[in-house]
């Protein structure tokens, strides 16, 4: 192996080197290793290449983190709380690298681009208190002359497998936490962004000064790699975003390790909009809940669910406005909807609009695409088995779906495996309240769209959608663990 030399680390352009493996403190090419080459989803050039990773050098990765726990796990909360306002404070230094890169690497457009850092930095906001909030309690005991105390402790080591939606974004949210915790981590990013997902994070933190150890990035395929990282016997806790499918397997393999899962999977996310509703504000909503970075975000609009009554108001006002955005190059200023990350997402974007038109539906605007560009599709008259409604279709596809009353919506809006994310559209609160309260999804927001997070609140989904929650409490629940300590002050009679 070669180790990079230290002016390869400090450069966070594509054009720098990503050719390496971070693994304790440091920076390694493996020689012998398979190339992963980064495309860029606009031009389809090759931009960059980083090394697939083996299961070796996952095992030298979990090493690494466990051998760096315990001292880590020690370290002073003010002191581990620092490093990630040091992190921080380099992405708002670096904002416009990170943004091109971003849009590079990802095809994110900068209204997507942005809100990632935005949102990345009021988490890391958050984060920077954690270390102080691992709270215990005192309590009384039964027992005459004894005490009970009940502390957290980090879980251990965790392990963090990353998407590739908002790679920086998704990553950091279980990394920095994990690390402010006093754990150590290894984190795999997905093999369509292994620097916005992963090397990049390294870089950011091994410039921020973070020990030897601490976290550890290894990209590679998740055919080859992903069951080690999933799985590994060092591992205490993994925090998960992707695929249901790919979930469950996760899950399964953590299970066999007694780790601690962290999983934010699937959604098929309804609109909810009532006669009652302000369809201008509704449109709008969804709009952005539709389209923000081409749809292929787990907590976008997947279906609009709109009352009979206003339907054909509802599909007129949205296909004028759908029609209005500027499809392009991610690094143009003007663009709001990029390209499809790759051609295989493409394809299934595509085929579930086709075969939702043979199935019934009338295609209001788009349909098509160009190269990895699919154009922002609006799809009338659907119901809510066809295709593009009842499948994930993770792309710039509006399916419009009419029903009768708020019971057939609560009805129409359950009937998915998912339960992540959902909206609600009325004029009157307590009955938006009333519908909202009857849909099975983790978020619910009235009058709004489901593309919402704040780091203070609860993030994650119920049914097909996932188990745990990421944000505040809810996160240091995860990647802590209590510990009970009892003191006997008093001489204790004992039975025999």
């Amino acid at each position: 192996m070669t180790r990079q030399t230290d002016t390869q680390r400090t450069d966070f352009t594509i054009d720098a080197d990503w050719n390496g493996l971070f693994v304790d403190g440091e920076w390694y090419r493996p020689n012998d290793r398979e190339s992963i080459p980064i495309y860029s989803p606009t031009s389809r050039e090759r931009v960059s290449q980083v090394p697939a990773g083996t299961v070796g050098d996952v095992d030298a990765a979990f090493e690494a983190a466990a051998a760096a726990q315990e001292t880590w796990g020690e370290a002073l909360p003010q002191e581990r709380g620092e490093y990630v306002r040091h992190v921080q404070e380099l992405i708002e230094e670096h904002h416009d690298e990170l943004t091109e890169l971003l849009a590079i690497e990802s095809g994110s457009a900068r209204p997507k681009a942005s809100r990632e850092f935005t949102s990345t930095g009021e988490m890391l906001d958050d984060v920077v208190t954690y270390p102080f909030r691992m709270t215990g309690g005192h309590s009384q005991s039964k027992i005459s002359g004894k005490e009970n105390i009940v502390k957290r402790e980090p879980v251990g080591v965790v392990s963090v497998i990353s998407p590739w939606n908002f790679p920086f974004q998704l990553s950091l949210r279980a990394v920095a936490p994990a690390i402010a915790l006093g754990n150590t981590v290894v984190l795999k990013p997905a093999t369509e962004t292994p620097i916005t997902g992963g090397l990049l994070i390294a870089r950011l933190f091994e410039a921020a000064g973070l020990p030897d150890g601490v976290l550890n990035v290894v990209p590679g395929h998740g055919s080859e790699i992903g069951d080690r990282v999933a799985g590994h016997p060092e591992m205490d806790a993994v925090a998960f975003t992707g695929s249901t499918e790919v979930g469950q397997r996760v899950a399964e393999n953590a299970a066999r390790q007694l780790a601690i899962p962290a999983m934010e999977l699937g959604g098929n996310n309804p609109h909810v909009v009532l006669e009652d509703a302000d369809i201008e504000r509704a449109v709008d909503a969804g709009i952005f809940g539709s389209f923000m970075h081409q749809g292929q975000i787990c907590i976008s609009i997947n279906r609009h669910l709109v009352h009979e009554s206003i339907y054909d108001e509802y599909v007129t006002q949205f296909v004028d406005r759908a029609a209005s955005l500027p499809v392009g190059d991610p690094l143009d200023e003007e663009t709001i909807v990029g390209p499809i990350i790759n051609e295989d997402e493409r394809d299934t974007v595509l085929e579930y609009v086709e075969r939702s038109v043979e199935q019934g539906a009338t295609v209001e605007l788009g349909g098509s695409g160009d190269g990895l560009f699919v154009e922002p599709t609006v799809l009338s008259g659907m119901t809510n088995d066809m295709a593009a409604a009842c499948n994930e279709h993770f792309g710039p596809v509006a399916p419009i779906v009419p029903f009768a009353d708020d019971e057939e919506a609560v009805e129409l809006a359950n009937a998915t495996e998912y339960g992540l994310a959902a909206s609600v559209h009325s004029r009157e609160i307590r009955r938006a309240r009333t519908v909202a309260d009857a849909i099975d999804a983790g978020m619910v927001h009235i009058n709004d769209q489901p593309i919402n997070n704040e780091p203070h609140v609860p993030f994650g989904g119920m049914k097909a959608s996932g188990m745990g929650r990421y944000n505040s409490e809810w996160i240091i629940d995860e990647f802590t663990e209590p510990k009970w300590t009892s003191i006997q002050h008093e001489p204790r009679e004992y039975p025999f």
